[in-house]
């Protein structure tokens, strides 16, 4: 009897996952529907399910980058100064995978090297991207984002790939910097291109298994 409703379970959720839907499923926690989980391969899985290396936005088209715990590249702990090959300050962010220290072009050469979701084109975001899909929190120091598919977000400051920004108070004299946010404040700032922050990835290439999915 269990294998049989799973099996409808998953039947159900493909069915609804080609019209743009997500069915939830009385075994599953409470989500937000516009979000669906991906793995390393590429396939979209279930809600209750894991494991998954990415999340699709479906109301905006995006595929973001999911923090990890296992000091892979994907590690939610390391850090980045921003950098591009033309603008900003290299390796002086904190990881463990470039033999010097690390800046957003590493992690962003690195995800499209490795294909994360068997995708390339990750890059950084841009505030307005990572303002849709900030959303209020009932309950204290919790990220304001659906933390049920958005793993292992710090409490600091994450880059967006917004650049050239004026700077102001006691980080004027370094004249520019990149914006960033804090997702327990929802709150954007400009930091100093020096100045280590965390990083999530964002592309708008999508798996085949979303291309397919959305074609029917």
């Amino acid at each position: 009897m269990m294998l049989k409703r799973l099996l409808l379970s998953i039947g159900f959720f493909t069915v609804c996952l080609a019209a743009g839907q997500l069915i939830q499923s009385e075994q599953s926690i409470p989500i937000d529907n516009r979000f669906y989980k991906v793995s390393n391969d590429g396939q979209l899985i279930t809600a209750w399910k894991g494991p998954w290396a990415c999340v699709f936005d479906e109301k905006e088209n995006l595929l973001w980058e999911v923090k990890r715990d296992d000091e892979s590249i994907h590690d939610g702990y390391w850090s980045y100064s921003w950098f591009n090959d033309q603008i900003g300050v290299k390796n002086s962010g904190d990881c463990y995978f470039e033999s010097e220290r690390c800046d957003t072009q590493d992690l962003i050469r690195q995800a499209n090297q490795h294909g994360l979701c068997q995708v390339t084109g990750w890059r950084l975001p841009t505030q307005q991207e990572v303002e849709a899909i900030l959303q209020t929190q009932d309950k204290p120091q919790q990220a304001m984002l659906s933390t049920d598919y958005f793993r292992h977000i710090k409490a600091g400051d994450y880059w967006t790939q917004d650049a050239e920004q004026p700077l102001e108070g006691h980080y004027r004299h370094l004249d520019k910097g990149a914006i960033a946010v804090d997702f327990y404040q929802g709150r954007f700032h400009t930091l100093p291109y020096r100045n280590a922050a965390f990083v999530m990835l964002v592309t708008s290439e999508l798996p085949n298994s979303i291309k397919e999915a959305n074609a029917q």
